[in-house]
């Protein structure tokens, strides 16, 4: 099969980012990167080389955007699939990492409009702010997400955690741990309700993961939908860790905080990954 040179677009306003459109696909493909905040232009470019239209959505930081991950409106997310469809897509896929694998499952389980999800390094439940909302203000710890301005329910972190360090970086895995059990009721308010979703679910996790315990939240997710009768897939590695690495990519570890894993392994799960991926899409 033939596919089309991608026509590349650089979008403002209510959706933002960076969208390759392919005249003829069938197929989008939301690209959301996680808490770094990059607009990850490189692997929408991938997607887009599958004959997708793919978008790499600026969802946080941007012009006339919230500056952190506080009570983002999950409002922005349906918009950018209705974008999507607008272009003549019919399917719908989103691909999330990290924080943004929160928002994805979130998104699909409020918008019957999406078909598929590829959850990579995900939570099944979700967790507080990282960054400032609107005013400014970072703390007292407030929901990540939003829905008709109301925000979700959250489990709380623990600001008297003591920090580990891996190779002297911060490593977080202990800290969502902690919470998850000091914090029980708060948690299971908290749980993506993914056996609501009718969006087919892929999700790609290390068990090696420093950040937070991906595998983890991956197997309970795998878990509640098959309670529900629903199929989800799970490709993970054991010595994988958070930073996946789709083929060709090449994403710096973070200076800030440990994620676990090493090259070899992390491009191992990204290829057997892509795999599952291309079947999906």
């Amino acid at each position: 099969m033939e596919v089309q040179t991608a026509i590349e677009e650089n979008l403002s306003g209510a959706v933002a980012g960076k969208l390759f459109r392919c005249p003829q696909a069938t197929t989008g493909v939301v690209v959301l990167g996680g808490s770094s905040g990059r607009v990850d232009v490189g692997r929408a470019r991938l997607f887009a080389d599958e004959g997708t239209s793919a978008l790499a959505l600026r969802w946080f930081g941007g012009e006339g955007q919230i500056p952190g991950i506080c009570e983002i409106p999950l409002e922005m997310f349906f918009a950018a699939t209705g974008y999507l469809l607008e272009t003549g897509c019919r399917r719908i896929v989103y691909v999330g990492t990290s924080k943004g694998a929160e928002a994805s499952l979130l998104a699909a389980v409020h918008d019957q409009r999406i078909s598929a999800v590829v959850a990579i390094s995900p939570s099944s439940v979700v967790w507080g702010n990282i960054g400032a909302g609107r005013d400014g203000v970072s703390w007292p710890e407030r929901s990540s997400w939003s829905l008709n301005r109301i925000p979700l329910p959250f489990v709380p972190t623990d600001p008297n955690w003591a920090p580990e360090y891996v190779d002297g970086l911060v490593a977080y895995r202990g800290l969502f741990e902690h919470c998850l059990k000091i914090s029980k009721r708060e948690a299971k308010a908290a749980a993506i309700p993914v056996e609501t979703a009718s969006a087919e679910i892929l999700l790609v996790a290390g068990g090696d993961d420093a950040l937070w315990p991906s595998l983890s939240f991956a197997t309970d997710i795998v878990r509640r939908r098959d309670k529900a009768g629903k199929v989800t897939h799970l490709i993970s590695s054991p010595d994988a860790g958070h930073r996946i690495l789709l083929p060709g990519e090449n994403t710096p570890r973070s200076t800030m905080h440990a994620h676990g894993g090493n090259d070899e392994a992390d491009s191992r799960l990204g290829r057997k990954a892509w795999e599952g991926i291309r079947e999906l899409l």
